[in-house]
């Protein structure tokens, strides 16, 4: 049990990523590949898809977001969002969470007493996922953030990586070799968050 937490108390946003890298990018195809898997999803529908990009690939993603904020972003900001994205840019990868949908929408049709659930359910599971790869990643010594650049990049995201239109995007996991440690994280009072009753 202390290992496990561990794992989840190691896992944090580090914003200062690197391509220090000792894994390959096969034993990190894999690590992610195995944790996908076997993250739970509500009546097995096993809905979360991912696309890993390295290299060109990955720099190419933090491209299309830079692109898709310039007219989105006021001229004298536009700087530091650069400076934000050159940190992603310059990490080793990034993981694309999707939710594909039509399993949702089968699910639904299937079980129509848990219609309104299902959408939910797999938001869940894609959170499920998203979250293990993220512990996962850290576990193996590597560093890792989360973001949400969906909807403004789904279009092109999809047109470059040739996207089934079921896939919906959720999130962005950028990824590399541990360049600064993480700030420090703050918690709130454990009665403003937990109830126990006997």
């Amino acid at each position: 049990m202390s290992q496990f937490l561990e794992s989840l108390k190691n896992r944090r946003s580090f914003y200062a990523l690197g391509r220090d890298v000792k894994l390959s990018q096969e034993e990190i195809t894999e690590l992610i590949k195995d944790t996908v898997k076997n993250s739970p999803t509500a009546f097995n529908a096993q809905s979360p898809r991912a696309v890993i990009l390295f290299g060109a690939a990955h720099e190419k993603l933090w491209n299309i977001v830079e692109e898709a904020l310039k007219p989105l972003t006021p001229a004298e900001a536009f700087a530091n969002t650069q400076e934000k994205l050159a940190g992603f840019r310059n990490a080793y990868g990034t993981v694309l969470f999707f939710k594909e949908t039509d399993t949702v929408k089968n699910l639904q049709e299937q079980f129509a007493l848990y219609a309104d659930n299902f959408p939910d359910w797999a938001e869940q599971s894609n959170g499920i996922a998203t979250a293990n790869t993220w512990t996962a990643l850290t576990t193996a010594g590597l560093g890792a953030n989360l973001q949400h650049y969906n909807p403004v990049i789904d279009d092109a995201v999809a047109k470059e990586w040739n996207i089934p239109a079921n896939w919906q995007l959720r999130s962005q996991l950028v990824f590399g070799s541990k360049e600064a440690e993480a700030n420090e994280k703050e918690f709130l009072a454990d009665d403003e968050r937990f109830r126990v009753f006997n």
